[in-house]
């Protein structure tokens, strides 16, 4: 006789731990929004300084009707992506280069070590002042941002590449650009796919500070400008639109990752 299957709601479900995630959401936005109801009784604070979800869910949609918001969530996110785009590459280089040989890290760790700690808000001013107001000095900005983010991730993963791979390839003659192809670009692609969509993370955490200034579109600017205008739901809308894309980036990139690392991603949780 066959045995009655029970549904699984433990924790180690994922498709349970999905709603229960939801579920968590979902009850936020409504104690948020029951809030506002006993305030509207009580008032106890500003309604004006902390809108509920239904005022900024109704001043989104007036936004969105008249296409403002969408012009500036287009450029604000081609911003994040094309600046992560300008420091991929240089990143990988010198993640490689100085895990991998001894020339690189003698030249350029010490100056890579240097710069690391300085906050990037502390170099917009530079940025400004060499690139200009324009568009290069926000992509350049971003890219600063993304790049020791991507460049850690590389260097940790290609200095830990597995000793017996690298011998097991010495000893069969791979070597030059052959050994970086199919052994050290196969072994670090997991943890630089990682360092890819945290540097788009770090994107969307910078490109506030990178449109407060001598900006005209983009959801950074939205914000600033609401500010100006004491728009609190305006920068509520704004700040949400980045939280909400950056949430849905990195839930699409981390869907990708665990197709093509299946063998990589485990959660033994």
């Amino acid at each position: 006789m066959e045995k009655k299957r029970f549904a699984d709601f433990s924790l180690q479900n994922q498709n349970a731990m999905r709603v229960y995630k939801l579920i968590s959401l979902v009850a936020f936005i409504a104690a948020w929004q029951l809030l506002d109801l006993v305030n509207g009784h009580f008032n106890f604070y500003n309604p004006l300084l902390f809108p509920s979800p239904l005022d900024i869910a109704t001043r989104a949609a007036a936004l969105w009707s008249t296409g403002v918001l969408q012009n500036h969530i287009v450029a604000s996110v081609s911003r994040v992506f094309i600046g992560t785009l300008i420091a991929f590459p240089l990143a990988v280089v010198l993640g490689i280069g100085i895990a991998r040989s001894r020339l690189f890290e003698v030249v350029f760790e010490p100056v890579v070590e240097l710069i690391r700690p300085i906050p990037p808000l502390a170099v917009l001013p530079l940025f400004i002042l060499w690139f200009g107001i324009g568009e290069l000095s926000k992509l350049m900005f971003i890219a600063f941002a993304a790049f020791y983010i991507i460049l850690t991730n590389v260097m940790l993963s290609a200095v830990n590449i597995d000793v017996v791979l690298v011998r097991a390839a010495r000893t069969l003659g791979i070597n030059g650009w052959r050994f970086y192809r199919e052994i050290v670009f196969p072994a670090i692609s997991p943890d630089l796919f990682i360092g890819v969509r945290l540097g788009l993370s770090a994107g969307f955490v910078m490109i506030v500070a990178a449109e407060f200034i001598a900006a005209d579109v983009g959801l950074g600017y939205m914000i600033n400008y609401a500010r100006a205008f004491f728009r609190v739901s305006d920068m509520f809308v704004g700040a949400l639109t980045i939280g909400f894309i950056g949430f849905a980036v990195n839930m699409v990139l981390v869907r990708i990752e665990r197709q093509i690392f299946s063998w990589r991603v485990i959660d033994e949780r």
